[in-house]
């Protein structure tokens, strides 16, 4: 063990630094993101009672957006200028700088966790063991919702930061629950211009 973080983290770790500034400028306002997203999330975070963690929060506009609603909301990232515009910007919700792979949280210690595009550089061989990092800092029952591109399963996409992933639906909820969810509800939408959106809402099993 080195003690290093993964290549992957690192890669997009700097992929991300390089262009934050303007990645923050284009999409970091909740005003950037789409109107039925906003609903969506809105819905999905009023049946939580307890902490959320915003994972992957990037320049943190998600995170501010719940805490307004009232949410105990906080916020990780691999991205340091990320967490420095969001600790700016949304001074009332703790972010810190970390990896959804070893999250610093004790177990059964969160309500809800949005991983919202958060987890679409994981390489397929990747994905499950973040989702069960996410599995185990959830209570029985805490809520997880993804946003991904749904297409063809380890398909690599055409990203304009760092290399990315499709996941289709199946075998994203297949995943789900090899890691130990249930999945209770999914949404997908394919607007004119865009790339087709998947959402996959789920509830921690069990221990």
């Amino acid at each position: 063990m080195t003690g290093l973080p993964p290549a992957g983290d690192e890669l997009v770790r700097a992929a991300y630094g390089a262009v934050a500034a303007e990645y923050t400028n284009r999409l970091g306002s909740i005003e950037d993101t789409h109107e039925l997203d906003r609903l969506a999330i809105t819905r999905w975070a009023a049946r939580i009672d307890g902490p959320v963690l915003d994972a992957g929060c990037g320049p943190g506009q998600w995170a501010g957006f719940l805490h307004r609603q009232g949410v105990d909301i906080s916020g990780v990232d691999l991205v340091p200028e990320f967490i420095d515009s969001a600790r700016s910007c949304f001074p009332h919700v703790p972010f810190r700088v970390a990896s959804l792979r070893a999250l610093d949280l004790a177990d059964d210690s969160l309500a809800g966790a949005l991983a919202w595009y958060s987890l679409i550089h994981l390489a397929p061989a990747e994905l499950p063991q973040v989702l069960v990092e996410l599995r185990r800092v959830l209570r029985p029952q805490g809520h997880l919702l993804v946003g991904f591109f749904p297409g063809k399963s380890g398909e690599v996409l055409g990203h304009a930061v760092t290399k990315a992933y499709h996941w289709s639906i199946g075998q994203m909820s297949l995943t789900l629950q090899e890691a130990g969810f249930a999945v209770l509800n999914v949404e997908k939408r394919h607007d004119c211009g865009s790339r087709p959106h998947a959402a996959i809402a789920a509830i921690a099993g069990p221990p």
